[in-house]
């Protein structure tokens, strides 16, 4: 009889944990980092099956630098949250990203980013893609994607939900127009981490992930991943890892393992904290508008009910404030650190420069404050205290300054 398909939150449990050791008939419940530098080989023949296997786009160390039970452990894990076959570790987020552009773009290829993208492709873009003759065209989800492709262009790439506004893009219509012009659809999948969005499912090739937001959870750690369904990218994939010599260490790897058993309750929490703060925040005169999709208002919602199974701690407002005001807000928070990340289990703010705002179409024009907010984990009543607290001081500050300007 076939067994029944575990939920994800059981596999999480159990997937990675330590084996028996087949002498003394005991394990260790999580499985130790493992380093290494040299591997070893009992025979010739061991070598030589461990080069042909990694020949054919196996997992088989034959150097430290892929990493061993640790590592694979992880790549696991990855695998299943995000239902593909094969998963590629990197540094960082952006390192995974960078495998990605490397592995699907040649010289003189053209590829498609949506402009809700996380902003540091477009350093990449800029710094080295452009300098090896791959060009980018990016776009909005308004645009006619027909008109935009090239003869050349290869690539799809989008964020959805992109990363400083939320958009939630169709990545089913996106998977469809991909196949119809032989693209491949490659997303980052950061904010979904594979528990409450799995692109792969909806059609997408390749789902990078940033482990270092809520797989770690706990903000400290460097990790990306990349997963994909197909064979074909996976031996891209495989070659262009080994190729530019990327390596995490064992302990990061065993931090991840480690966060991700928590995942389950830490983003049910994040998402039940950031809705009490989306309320709070629509009930204040400041606020002009939330960027939540999981908030009923946000024009992303239908999209997300559609297709993700929860949501997290992210969310961005939009501030009726002035520049310095917003300023005045920000440095009023107590329980927010000012930083670029989010997915630990702290909360976060980040005031989004008007220069950032300006190449996400999905913003429109104006004036006001945008400021990206992560919900921790602290309670939530303590939370919008703070926010409360600081909105009534960038409220008296910009009083103050506009009397200041009165004839």
């Amino acid at each position: 009889m076939k067994m029944p398909t575990k939920h994800i939150d059981t596999v999480l449990q159990h997937a990675g944990t330590a084996p028996f050791n087949p002498e003394t008939g005991t394990a260790p419940v999580p499985l130790p980092p493992m380093r290494a530098s040299t591997v070893r080989f009992a025979n010739i023949a061991a070598l030589e099956n461990a080069q042909r296997s990694k020949a054919a786009g196996g997992r088989a160390t034959t150097y430290g630098r892929m990493g061993m039970d640790t590592h694979a452990a992880l790549e696991a894990v990855f695998t299943q949250l995000e239902g593909g076959t094969h998963c590629y570790l990197a540094p960082s987020g952006l390192s995974a990203m960078t495998m990605v552009m490397m592995a699907l773009c040649s010289a003189g290829d053209h590829a498609l980013i949506s402009d809700c993208v996380y902003g540091p492709m477009r350093e990449l873009d800029d710094a080295v893609l452009k300098r090896m003759n791959i060009s980018i065209t990016y776009f909005s989800a308004d645009d006619d994607l027909e008109a935009l492709v090239q003869p050349n262009t290869t690539l799809l790439y989008v964020e959805s939900p992109g990363s400083l506004l939320f958009e939630m893009l169709d990545m089913g219509a996106m998977a469809a127009f991909a196949k119809d012009h032989g693209l491949v659809l490659a997303t980052d999948n950061t904010w979904g981490s594979g528990y409450i969005y799995r692109p792969l499912t909806l059609g997408a090739q390749v789902s990078v992930i940033a482990g270092t937001k809520y797989v770690g959870g706990h903000s400290d750690l460097m990790l990306g991943a990349v997963v994909t369904n197909d064979e074909a990218i996976a031996r891209k994939l495989n070659r262009t890892q080994y190729a530019m010599g990327y390596s995490i260490s064992a302990d990061d790897a065993w931090l991840a393992l480690r966060g991700v058993r928590t995942l389950p309750i830490r983003m049910a929490q994040h998402a039940r904290h950031a809705m009490q703060v989306c309320e709070f925040l629509n009930s204040r005169p400041e606020t002009v508008r939330l960027f939540h999709p999981a908030w009923p208002a946000d024009p992303g919602h239908a999209l997300w009910q559609r297709d993700c199974t929860g949501s997290n701690g992210m969310l961005s407002v939009e501030l009726r404030l002035s520049p310095d005001a917003a300023r005045a807000f920000v440095d009023a928070l107590t329980l927010f650190g000012i930083g670029f990340s989010w997915g630990g289990y702290e909360s976060l703010v980040q005031l989004v420069s008007p220069k950032d705002l300006s190449k996400h179409r999905y913003w429109g024009e104006g004036d006001n404050a945008l400021v990206r907010l992560h919900i921790g984990l602290e309670s939530p009543e303590d939370i919008i205290a703070d926010l409360t607290q600081a909105l009534e001081k960038a409220a008296a500050f910009q009083a103050q300054a506009q009397a200041q300007v009165q004839p």
